[in-house]
Order: C-alpha cells, then sequence, then structure tokens
C-alpha cells in the first residue's frame, strides 16, 4: 500500500486548511449542489468534496459514498494535492499509487478517479473535487474542464463562507467592546449619583443611566441583526424591560408585550426612552411604602398608518383634579417622553387617574 508523500510545504498546506473553520461542520447546500451537478455532468456514481487533513480526508459534501471521512490510506485525493491542479487515473488496477488501495480491493471496488484541486488564493491545496466511478473510463476535455470549473466555485464558496465567519467574529467583539463601554461608564455614574445630595442632580445621573442601558439594549439588537439598521421589536422591547427589572425594586413587576415585527434603529431608540422614562417615573411616584403592583408595556401595530407603544401602571395614579396639573409639574422624565415622541412624529397622551397611570 502506497501513502502519498507528504506536500513539501504540509505545514502551510494545513495552516490554509485550519483558517477555514470548515473541517467536521454540517451539511452545506452550495456545497451539496456542487458534487451533485459533479456527478451529473462526469455520468459517475461518486462525487466528493474531499479536504486532506494531516491523517485523514474529510468530505465536506459527498453523493454516492457513505463514510463522511476515511484515513489517508484510502484517500486518493492525497496523491492528487501533489500534482499541479488535475489528476485522472483511468484504471486503479493499472497505477502503482492504487492498485492495492482499500477503496479499489475492497467493497466499494472503485477503479477510476478524477479529481481537481481546490488551491485556495494563497496557492496551496488543501483538497480536491473529485469523482469516482467502478468501471475504468476516461473524462470527455468537457467533463474535464467543467470539474476544474466546478472545483473554483468550492473554492469561492469556502472563500465567502470564511469572510463571512470572520464579519460575524468581527461584529462579536466590536458588540462586546460597546457594551463593556457601556456598562462602566453606567456604573461610574450610579457611583457618581450615590455621593451627589442635589436631587436634581441625581436625577439627570440615574436619567443618563437609564439611556446607556436603552443604548446598549439597541445596540445588541442592531448587531444580532447583522448592521441592517433595524431591530425585531419583540426581542427589543424584551431586552429594554428585562434591563429594567433588573434595577427595579422587589415590589415592581414590569411586563411587556410587543408584535414580532421590525422596526428602525430611530424609531426603536425613541420607543426604548419612553418606555425607560415611564417606567422610572412608575417606579419613583406610582407605588410608595412598598405598594406592589406591575407595569406594563405592549407595542402593536394595528395599522399600516402607525404603530401604538401603551405603557401603563397599576399605581396610585393622580386624583382627577389633579390631572390638568401634569404638564404645568412635569419632570424631566416627562419631558424627555414627549421629546422622543415628536422626533418620530408621534403623539403622547396621557390618562391619569387614581388606578394608575396610561
Amino acid at each position: 500500500m502506497i501513502l502519498a508523500d507528504k506536500h513539501p510545504e504540509q505545514n502551510n498546506r494545513l495552516a490554509t486548511l485550519d483558517s477555514y473553520l470548515v473541517l467536521d461542520t454540517g451539511s452545506e447546500a452550495d456545497f451539496e449542489d456542487i458534487v451533485t451537478l459533479a456527478s451529473k455532468i462526469c455520468d459517475v456514481p461518486v462525487s466528493l468534496i474531499s479536504l486532506v487533513d494531516d491523517e485523514r480526508q474529510w468530505f465536506k459534501a459527498r453523493v454516492g459514498f457513505e463514510p463522511s471521512e476515511t484515513s489517508l490510506d484510502k484517500s486518493v485525493c492525497s496523491h492528487a494535492v501533489l500534482q499541479t491542479d488535475f489528476l485522472e487515473i483511468q484504471d486503479m488496477a493499472t497505477d502503482t499509487r492504487t492498485l492495492d488501495n482499500p477503496l479499489h480491493t475492497g467493497a466499494e471496488n472503485l477503479k477510476y478517479y478524477a479529481g481537481a484541486n481546490l488551491v485556495a488564493p494563497n496557492g496551496m491545496p488543501i483538497g480536491t473535487l473529485c469523482v469516482l466511478d467502478t468501471k475504468p473510463r476516461k473524462l470527455t476535455n468537457f467533463q474535464r474542464q467543467a470539474l476544474m470549473t466546478l472545483s473554483r466555485q468550492v473554492v469561492i464558496q469556502l472563500e465567502l463562507r470564511k469572510r463571512l465567519l470572520q464579519e460575524e467574529a468581527l461584529r462579536g467583539e466590536i458588540d462586546h467592546r460597546v457594551r463593556n463601554s457601556l456598562q462602566t461608564i453606567a456604573s461610574i455614574m450610579r457611583v457618581a449619583s450615590r455621593k451627589v445630595t442635589d436631587p436634581d442632580a441625581v436625577e439627570v445621573l440615574q436619567l443618563v443611566e437609564r439611556r446607556l442601558g436603552a443604548v446598549a439594549s439597541l445596540h445588541s439588537e442592531l448587531m444580532g441583526r447583522d448592521g441592517e439598521g433595524s431591530v425585531d421589536t419583540k426581542l427589543y422591547l424584551e431586552r429594554v424591560v428585562k434591563l429594567l427589572s433588573d434595577v427595579a425594586p422587589d415590589n415592581i413587576e414590569i411586563r411587556a408585550a410587543a408584535v414580532d415585527a421590525v422596526l428602525d434603529a430611530r424609531k426603536a431608540s425613541a420607543i426604548g426612552m419612553i418606555i425607560s422614562e415611564f417606567v422610572a417615573n412608575s417606579i419613583k411616584h406610582a407605588f410608595p411604602d412598598g405598594r406592589k403592583g406591575t407595569v406594563d408595556i405592549s407595542l402593536v401595530k394595528p395599522s399600516r398608518q402607525g404603530w401604538t407603544l401603551v405603557c401603563k401602571d397599576d399605581g396610585v395614579g393622580r386624583k382627577e383634579d389633579d390631572a390638568s396639573t401634569l404638564r404645568k409639574d412635569a419632570g424631566l422624565g416627562q419631558m424627555l417622553m414627549s421629546s422622543a415622541a415628536s422626533q418620530i412624529d408621534g403623539q403622547l397622551k396621557y390618562d391619569v387617574r387614581g388606578s394608575g397611570t396610561v
């Protein structure tokens, strides 16, 4: 049994293969389509995308062949990667490299092999797109050219897959750093507010902290949608409410419900501010002396004309004759809610009564 020699640049070749992060991954339609097409064009029962590792060959896609990998003593592709671009063995019984190969002498009884090398942009062959048959044969010029063309398509797909993975990793790193930075700033604001005695200054510091939390939530959702400039309303609302729940007193429950839709980042940012300030006001005013209660947030789209955001609590509310004074003694949070609504062409409406605020 003749094992193929190691490639002259084996370390570089293996490093190139490893850089694709493709070994032992699941089935992918783009690669399955290529082996199916190769099998039909060459009129053979077996077609493989074979990646030649240090001690095995692993198949990213396969047609007509059951194992997902084999040891190199069964590998013809390990011989092929030593060629310039293409290896064809018309009868494996007459070639010293394959005459005692278990794929030829064993139950598979394969007699024909043709492989077009998968050559990475740095010139390193990482495997082959190969076809095999149970009888000796020879490819036509068209079939040979088609196999080589398809092998280049495999490399293009691998490169595309690699770049997508790199971009995903980069987005993840950016997301991690931004969230860490926002959390650090929020922590600084929290510590600073403990040392400040001026009520107005404390309110501003707490407002900034809440705003940072809303921005962090928006950022995470935007990153999750690959930077499309929009967010999933349901996930975003849940994230904002969870952040607010984490800092709410134990006697207050915050609940959220939203339609499963997409909202652009500008509207989502304004909605996040309105929710944050409403919840902050409810925590501050609606549940005195440890009174238990709930704050409910819902976001629906009843028509094509617009969205409806409803924020309500079941706190102490205000007396009927005090409701008219709401605008006069509005705090900073209420002014920010009005500002946020106007930024997205929205109308902010209050319903304040003894049973709570809406």
